[in-house]
Parts: structure tokens; C-alpha cells; sequence
């Protein structure tokens, strides 16, 4: 019976084979996936960092009580954002804001200040 093992190298070192290539690609497309939602994730708090100084920056603005420009940008290291300010109507100003980061990704936010309480009292946030 101890001779009669001829064939049984192949196939379980085949299946050994199989069973580690299997395990390799699950664990290379995990690695992948992180580093994707890791990037993502950059992307993401980038933009919201940048909306968030820039509102704040206007905010000051109109807090110290100067004129805002119609028009602006505020420049930043990986992009800018640029800034419409539409006429007053009554205590409420509008303020449209539009993010460029450098690597393409664009986003749209709309802020209303209230001249009165000096301060910003709606966000919308378009992407």
C-alpha cells in the first residue's frame, strides 16, 4: 500500500498552489480597496477644510464690516476657491461658493450670511 502513492505529489501541492493564490489576490484586492476609500476620504475632508476657511474668512469679513468683493478666490496649496456674492436682499446675503482642487474634483456651495447677526445662518452643499 506504501507503494502506491505515484500521483498524490501533484495534486496536493496543485491544490496547496490554488488555495494560496486564492488567499494572495483576496488579500491584494483588499489592499486596493483601502487604498482607494483612503484616498476618497482625502479628497473629502480636503474639500470640506477648504469651504470651511474659506466661510469663515468671509464670515470675518463681514464681521469687521467690510465690503465684500462681488468676486473673489481664495488661493490654497492643492486648489482655490472662488466666490460670487449676489446683492443684499433685506438683512440676507447670498454667497456662491465653487471649489477647483488641483487633481479635477469640483464642488458647489451656497452660504447665506445675515447682515444683522453677522454671521453665516444656512449652508448648502452641492457636490
Amino acid at each position: 500500500m506504501s507503494k502506491n502513492q505515484k500521483g498524490f505529489t501533484y495534486p496536493l501541492t496543485l491544490a496547496i498552489l490554488i488555495t494560496f493564490l486564492i488567499f494572495f489576490s483576496i488579500q491584494v484586492q483588499q489592499l486596493l480597496t483601502e487604498r482607494k476609500m483612503h484616498q476618497e476620504t482625502k479628497i473629502i475632508l480636503q474639500q470640506e477644510y477648504y469651504m470651511l476657511t474659506t466661510v469663515k474668512k468671509m464670515e470675518g469679513k463681514l464681521q469687521s464690516g467690510d465690503l465684500v468683493e462681488t468676486k473673489g478666490t481664495f488661493q490654497f496649496l492643492n486648489g482655490y476657491v472662488d466666490y460670487q456674492a449676489d446683492l443684499p436682499s433685506g438683512s440676507t446675503q447670498k454667497i456662491t461658493f465653487t471649489l477647483h482642487l488641483h487633481s479635477g474634483e469640483t464642488a458647489v456651495g451656497f452660504g447665506y450670511f445675515d447682515k444683522n447677526l453677522k454671521k453665516l445662518v444656512k449652508w448648502i452643499e452641492k457636490n
